[in-house]
């Protein structure tokens, strides 16, 4: 298993304030493991979100859609192993049920609560067994851990991901924490499969919609897998203001404060998932500069991150950069290939757009656990970093076997 040891794993334990959680076993795949979820913040919250850009779209995303319109929430129901997806008028029937079970156990109205599913597209959720287990997951509300929610939503996920902050507004710490899950299926344009980040900062729902959309595109829109992007992608963002700060405003300096330390977190996020990527042995970032525009620079890191050619040399130890060269040709970004310089970790193998001769000592580069892969356009000044990870045979048997 590949694991992000240099991350500090020590804050995990620290939640903030008036969230409390809730597991439980509703056997929605297979029996023997929590598949069931639920986040509840004693106090309404603040929140905001951002989802999937597929066409199509699970119906725990079209329900959340709808009611994240009103900036307000106060309880998450999470499945893994159903998607929910695909699953016409009844998935939508099941997923406002599931939510409203949630709110008559609570006391809270149903429009507080928002739900999220991850797993096999196409199947019908088990509602039976569902409506079996919510007594039991409202009864165990405050018995479980943010981790024990992480381990609970994960799929093929291997750790749980899980992530604190403090940081300090006036006289009041706060506290952000976030969870995800993801290891395949992973090429998002808004977040990651799914992402629950709770605060228990005073903050308006401007504020915290701005410092989500940018901290989503510098982290998971930065993130690639696989090159395949899911019907269920979800990143919910709650803050219920209970650490009794000053509120937050857009543009105030708590406000950069607050996004510096959100941005921190899901890149923290993103990485974890890329150690995780399904069949994974190594961790990938792809870092291209002296672009023309943060977009084409961005641009150009997909379409290698996104190369199976460049991520199966990656996994055989090969330095084989003119793959690198190609992805970037077909990227459609503005480029001279004479001037085109092409890093593994600090070894040159390009200059200007030939090979520098140093084939040998890349190759024992890339048997290191990290790899990062520069490239200079020198093209101008903009800059982006995709993270990924090496493409396996193990990928293809986890994927092969998914439904069995």
């Amino acid at each position: 298993m590949l694991k992000p040891e240099h991350i500090d794993y020590k804050s995990k334990k620290d939640t903030p304030e008036g969230f409390l959680f809730s597991t439980a076993e509703a056997a929605i795949k297979k029996p023997g493991r929590k598949d069931i979820a639920l986040i509840y913040s004693r106090k309404e919250a603040v929140l905001v979100g951002m989802f999937t850009t597929n066409k199509v779209k699970a119906a725990p995303v079209k329900l959340d859609m709808k009611r994240i319109i009103s900036g307000k929430g106060q309880a998450i129901i999470v499945n893994s192993g159903n998607a929910n997806a695909c699953t016409g008028k009844k998935g939508l029937d099941d997923a406002k049920e599931m939510t409203e079970l949630i709110a008559r156990g609570l006391n809270i109205k149903s429009s507080l609560v928002y739900v999220a599913s991850t797993g096999v597209i196409g199947v019908p959720m088990p509602m039976g067994r569902i409506r079996q287990t919510i007594p039991s997951l409202i009864g165990g509300i405050g018995k479980a851990s943010l981790e024990d929610v992480a381990r609970a939503i994960m799929t093929t996920d291997t750790f749980p991901k899980i992530i604190s902050k403090k940081i300090k507004i006036g006289k009041s710490i706060c506290t952000i924490s976030g969870i995800c899950k993801g290891a395949g299926m992973i090429c998002p344009d808004m977040a990651t499969m799914l992402c629950f980040i709770l605060s228990d900062i005073s903050i308006n729902k401007i504020a915290l919609s701005k410092a989500l959309k940018e901290s989503v595109e510098l982290s998971f829109n930065r993130l690639t897998i696989d090159g395949d992007m899911s019907t269920n992608d979800t990143v919910l963002a709650m803050a219920n203001g209970m650490a009794k700060n000053s509120q937050v405003l857009y543009g105030s300096n708590e406000y950069a404060r607050f996004s510096k330390t959100l941005i921190q977190l899901t890149d923290e996020m993103a990485r974890m998932i890329a150690y995780d990527g399904e069949g994974a042995t190594k961790f990938v970032e792809v870092s291209v500069r002296e672009a023309a525009s943060v977009a084409e620079a961005k641009k150009a890191a997909l379409a290698i991150a996104n190369s199976n050619l460049v991520k199966t040399a990656i996994f055989g130890n090969d330095a084989n950069w003119g793959r690198i060269m190609a992805a970037l040709g077909y990227s459609g970004i503005k480029m001279r290939e004479d001037k085109v310089d092409i890093f593994f970790n600090n070894v040159q193998v390009v200059r200007n757009g030939i090979a520098s001769g140093n084939d040998k000592e890349a190759g024992e580069e890339l048997r290191k656990k990290e790899i990062k892969i520069t490239i200079k356009l020198k093209n101008g000044k903009a800059l982006a970093n995709v993270y990924t990870c090496d493409l396996t045979g193990d990928y293809i048997k986890i994927n092969a076997e998914y439904r069995t």
